[in-house]
């Protein structure tokens, strides 16, 4: 897997610093208090515009954890990288963007509303692959919801099963699985065997594994072309993100 290069880095943490979030958005295990339904609240609820100090301090922690996300993706290619995981867009594209979702947080039901925008504009210039971050201490259901939504994708219908978990949140649980399976028309015996299964835990694992390894642990988390988005940069920020990439960029040699 490629890094970004230095130039990109500097034009993102720039685009960090503009933003009044430069705090921890999204889920994290240790969290109990109740996330905001948009990103417009979610900004109304924060105290002042951080400081110089504070934007240093975010700066300095995001560039040693890029550190360390470059040494793991290093040791990766790309097809080992993606695994068989869900994607969307080109699977030609140079950019590969992930995000490290869990079907239970609220930020996650509302960063994916942004990305599928985002794909529907620019999929044709990224390749956009889901990898499940289920946060079990806090959140009951979001591996069980991970896990079927692993049987859907071997039936075809990961996207169209992920969509209706995030639009019904409040009803997670196993007669919302099997309504959602049957509402797209999977095949329920198959569907429940496979959401069961000891190959659907293991997959989850291997994401589970993965984001230990990126020490990542909040959902959700974007890499970009192998970078780690700071936390405050909001999906719908994704578009400028990708034209600083491809402009920083240098083209391959033509022979």
């Amino acid at each position: 897997m490629s890094v970004p290069s230095m130039a990109f880095k500097t034009i993102l943490m720039r685009i960090a610093a503009g933003v009044v979030l430069l705090t921890l958005v999204g889920c994290g295990s240790n969290d109990s208090a109740q996330a905001p339904e948009t990103q417009e609240q979610a900004e109304t609820q924060q105290a002042e515009p951080p400081s110089e100090a504070d934007i240093e301090a975010v700066e300095a922690e995001w560039r040693a954890h890029q550190d360390e996300v470059n040494q793991v993706l290093s040791s990766m290619d790309r097809a080992m990288f993606i695994g068989e995981s869900p994607t969307r867009g080109n699977a030609d594209a140079e950019v590969v963007v992930v995000k490290f979702s869990d079907f239970e947080c609220p930020f996650c039901a509302v960063a994916s509303v942004h990305m599928k925008d985002f794909v529907e504009e620019r999929g044709d210039e990224v390749l956009y692959v889901y990898k499940h971050l289920p946060l079990k201490s806090i959140h009951p259901e979001a591996e069980p919801a991970a896990k079927a939504s692993w049987a859907a994708a071997r039936q075809d219908q990961f996207w169209i099963y992920h969509t209706g978990l995030f639009a019904n949140q409040d009803r997670l649980g196993d007669d919302l699985y099997v309504e959602l399976a049957e509402q797209i028309g999977l095949d329920i015996e198959k569907f429940n065997r496979d959401r069961n299964s000891e190959e659907a835990q293991a997959a989850v694992d291997q994401d589970l594994a993965l984001a230990e390894k990126l020490k990542i642990g909040r959902t959700p988390s974007f890499l970009m072309g192998g970078l780690l988005v700071p936390p405050g940069v909001p999906p719908e920020s994704f578009g400028e993100l990708l034209d600083n990439l491809n402009a920083t960029t240098t083209p391959p040699a033509v022979e």
